[in-house]
């Protein structure tokens, strides 16, 4: 064969058609847990996640606000797009993001702010009665006045470099946000103000929704003025206590309540079982950190001080079936948008599971 029949070949071989031929999703078997994926429902990415073997997917936000993009026909096109690729929509995330609070797409909910935070309320209630109709299971948001703070990115494996936070390192007279000091007690009314409202159109949809809980741990003392109530363990076992329902439970990031633990790599196993016996463990974010409370590094998943084999058999264990899915990859130079890292971790990922699935 001559270089230019090769090249031909090669060429082929790598063509990836734009969609499967049946628009019906691929699924897991039941009772498995699923490769999902989150945020880019590009088609670029849509293919690719399909050659990596992801089967479901949380996708980008719809809209910032309360328009089209929310609608039945908006969401119900958002759906049959993604699924022409072979993959499910399994979630979306709501206008309630991982923002700082000055760039937060509904303030006044998480201010506390009446009359706008009723109005606020009552449109996510529709997004979620939308997302209904729509046939999309899950919703997730986040209930964040500080954004994800980090310190410097520090060196990792291979030339990688990975984001961490070293609260020593934080300058002790950093201003207020603007949301001003806010207590624990502040926080958990206008969380429950929210669940109280949303929760019983949650379940009376069949969606579940999914908190995301407060990344980084801070001390309790608070960090800006702000006491991160759902930065710990017991605060989290608050949260789902309030208004009791099995639609209102966690989006489980593993490697934020990993941050949340003096030594992650002997306790996130309990920690998984708590939640995951009772059923409110909705979505997965399956990442690994060295380190622990307030100094920590977000590693590749295999180099981190959670054993993932251990920590995935033990989702297993409880009887965990939805998605697992990369967050927040090391940087690598020359790779653009962290698809080589992601990619990395959609495969160690599909390993890990075959493992404990088979």
């Amino acid at each position: 064969m001559n270089r230019r029949s090769f090249g031909k070949l090669a060429a082929a071989s790598l063509a990836v058609p734009r969609a499967f031929p049946s628009s019906r999703p691929r699924t897991a078997p039941a009772g498995n847990i699923k490769l999902g994926t989150q945020h880019d429902a590009t088609d670029d990415a849509l293919r690719a996640s399909a050659a990596f073997g992801v089967t479901h997917i949380c996708s980008e936000l719809p809209s910032r606000k309360f328009d089209e993009h929310w609608s039945v026909a908006g969401l119900s096109q958002l759906r049959e797009h993604v699924e022409s690729f072979g993959i499910r929509l399994a979630a979306v995330p709501l206008p309630l993001s991982s923002v700082p609070i000055d760039r937060a797409e509904n303030p006044a909910l998480l201010l506390g702010k009446s009359p706008e935070r009723d109005r606020e309320i009552d449109q996510i209630c529709q997004m979620i009665q939308n997302s209904a109709r729509a046939g999309i299971p899950m919703v997730k948001y986040n209930f964040n006045l500080l954004g994800v703070p980090r310190t410097a990115r520090v060196p990792g494996r291979g030339g990688a470099s990975y984001s961490s936070f070293d609260y020593s390192r934080e300058p002790k007279d950093l201003p207020l946000t603007e949301a001003g000091r806010v207590t624990s007690g502040m926080m958990w009314e206008r969380i429950t103000y929210f669940l109280n409202r949303v929760v019983p159109v949650a379940a009376a949809n069949k969606v579940k929704i999914a908190c995301h809980p407060h990344d980084p741990a801070m001390p309790a003392s608070g960090f800006r003025g702000v006491q991160r109530v759902l930065g710990s363990v017991e605060g989290l076992k608050r949260l789902i206590e309030i208004h009791p329902s099995p639609y209102h439970g966690l989006n489980f990031c593993q490697g934020t309540v990993s941050e949340m633990l003096r030594d992650p790599g002997r306790e996130i196993f309990e920690v998984i079982r708590y939640f995951g016996t009772r059923k409110k463990i909705f979505n997965v974010h399956f990442r690994n950190i060295h380190g622990g409370f307030l100094h920590f590094e977000e590693t590749f998943p295999d180099a981190g001080d959670v054993d993932m084999l251990a920590a995935l058999r033990v989702y297993k264990e409880v009887g965990y079936d939805g998605m697992i899915m990369p967050d927040h990859a090391p940087r690598i130079e020359g790779d653009l948008h962290g698809r080589q890292a992601f990619a990395f971790a959609f495969g160690y990922m599909r390993g890990l599971l075959q493992a404990v699935n088979d």
